[in-house]
């Protein structure tokens, strides 16, 4: 059955060869060897193989030039890492051009074929919301498919084989629900947003397993899961109303921030009457009042190494085909503790 689109991984796969001894088959380079050549192409006009002509340019032609994508430009995170990134990059020679999907789908894609044209040698991104809802990720696939360097951070997923950077989501929220434990704490809430978000997927789960480890049952109740993009309303007084809780763990530090600002209005005194602890440990939780205890992310570190890892991808020969090829980097968060414990 012939596919309705075939690259040149797909070939590689077939015949059993690279996708660079694929590609210069193609070209007809003499580096192969004419029996191979000869298979190859015949192999492609059978399938009726069309080269992607931006996907070769920009795998051949060196630019010294980096392409970012970023889901959000406010979030203090992102900002981070991007810093990382370029502070990295710079000392390596590379410019690092930014573009921000702004959590959509459409954007992210857009902004792929915009960096695609030859003007960059690979790519950082971090998934948007939306792209992680939609679980689709062809857009990707296409890049990789064509051995161009990818490399994805803290929202990731492993429908895409390429490197990674990640933190220990799952470990960090069990350390900060065994603070609050350690603290005295029993009824610990959990702020997060709907689980299609693979971050808030691991930290819910840390969540859950330290409360099994500390002997305290799960309660379904207990958990606020509020849209990616809120209203300060959505962070409604009947939970902090209809529930008793004296803690509460946020897999980011907007949650926690307005969560403490509504607690405050109710007259509940932080940290005696309740705790927070956020993930992130932006400029918002070193300036609330009281200040927010936080999971460190170091988003620098992790800029740092993931340009790292593409720029190493760039310029060393690699074998696109072998999983071996491609590693996942965990750097390990730290608990920052703060007024509001």
């Amino acid at each position: 059955m012939i596919q309705k689109k075939i690259t040149l991984k797909h070939i590689a796969r077939e015949l059993g060869v690279s996708i660079s001894t694929v590609s210069k088959a193609l070209k007809n380079s003499n580096e192969i060897s004419r029996d191979t050549r000869e298979k190859i192409q015949a192999f492609a006009r059978l399938y009726n193989y069309k080269p992607n002509n931006i996907a070769i340019s920009l795998k051949n032609k060196r630019t010294r030039n980096i392409g970012v994508i970023i889901p959000d430009i406010v979030h203090h995170f992102f900002t981070t890492v991007f810093r990382g990134i370029e502070k990295y990059a710079n000392q390596r020679g590379y410019n690092v051009i930014v573009c921000v999907s702004d959590e959509s789908f459409d954007k992210e894609v857009i902004n792929m074929e915009m960096l695609a044209n030859g003007s960059i040698d690979g790519f950082i991104m971090a998934l948007s919301a939306e792209t992680q809802d939609k679980n689709d990720f062809n857009h990707l696939k296409q890049v990789t498919e064509q051995g161009i360097p990818l490399v994805l951070f803290d929202r990731v997923t492993e429908q895409v084989v390429c490197d990674k950077v990640v933190i220990n989501d799952e470990e960090a929220a069990m350390q900060a629900v065994d603070l609050l434990v350690n603290s005295g704490k029993e009824r610990i809430a959990l702020f997060t947003t709907e689980t299609y978000l693979n971050v808030s997927e691991k930290r819910e789960r840390g969540y859950r397993r330290a409360l099994e480890q500390n002997g305290i049952p799960y309660d379904e109740d207990l958990v606020l899961r509020l849209p990616f993009q809120f209203e300060e309303e959505d962070l409604s007084r009947p939970f902090f109303e209809t529930r008793r809780f004296d803690a509460v763990l946020s897999v980011n530090e907007v949650f926690a921030i307005r969560g403490m600002r509504l607690a405050g209005k109710l007259g509940l005194r932080i940290p005696q009457d309740i705790s927070f602890i956020g993930f992130t440990d932006g400029i918002l939780s070193k300036y609330s009042m009281p200040t927010l205890s936080s999971v460190a992310q170091h988003g620098e570190q992790m800029g740092e190494v993931a340009a790292r890892m593409l720029i190493d991808k760039v310029e060393n020969e690699y074998d696109e085909t072998d999983p071996g090829s491609y590693r996942t980097e965990v750097i390990r968060a730290s608990l920052v503790q703060r007024e509001s414990t």
